[in-house]
């Protein structure tokens, strides 16, 4: 049988990255839609397309790479930046996403579904593109406690983009809830896959 192809999401500090990681070692083929953009940041098409946009500022002086950072400070000031680099970014990401499910769907033996991270996956709109979609959420409190790490202001930013976590979870297909253990997490993604596969 065809491995079912999974868009996972969540809110910021759901847990996605960690339900990501557990997909694949119960074996689904996995990818991060993150990890996609940081490669894409790497790239000359990329790494160019941003200069001439945001300027020198937005990179590492001494590296020459971009600084994800500042790009994001940048990026997320105004409506007209933050949809310019989405329109950049989202069709590479596409193209990647789907390179990646063909190639997954060559592999013997098959995995046990095909599952792409994608944080705005009902924010951009692509919900269409899988055949099942998995919504990781979290207790707000909780999520707060795991991004504290990462910089108030940007995830202020970020989460105003972003639609709430009740509202993902009602647009998707399985709801898998991150406020325990990692135990109780696998066992909720073990659900899931045997539903996807059976």
């Amino acid at each position: 049988m065809r491995a079912r192809f999974v868009g996972l999401t969540g809110g910021l500090g759901a847990g996605k990255s960690t339900a990501l990681a557990m997909l694949e070692g119960l074996g689904a083929a996995v990818l991060s839609s993150d990890a996609v953009v940081r490669e894409l940041y790497g790239t000359g098409e990329v790494r160019d397309a941003v200069r001439a946009h945001f300027g020198a500022e937005v990179f590492d002086a001494s590296s020459g790479e971009v600084d994800r950072v500042a790009l994001a400070r940048r990026a997320f000031a105004t409506e007209a930046d933050r949809a310019w680099l989405e329109a950049l970014l989202w069709p590479l990401v596409a193209r990647r996403a789907q390179a990646f499910r063909s190639e997954a769907e060559r592999r013997t033996p098959a995995p046990v579904a095909i599952v792409i991270e994608v944080p705005l996956l009902f924010e951009a709109q692509t919900e269409s593109r899988y055949d099942a979609t998995i919504a990781v959420v979290a207790d707000d409190a909780l999520r707060a406690q795991r991004v504290e790490a990462r910089g108030l202001s940007e995830l202020v930013q970020r989460e105003r983009r972003q639609l709430p976590q009740p509202e993902k979870a009602r647009r998707a297909d399985f709801v898998v809830v991150n406020d325990g253990t990692l135990e109780a997490l696998r066992e909720q993604l073990t659900g899931v896959l045997a539903k996807l596969s059976g």
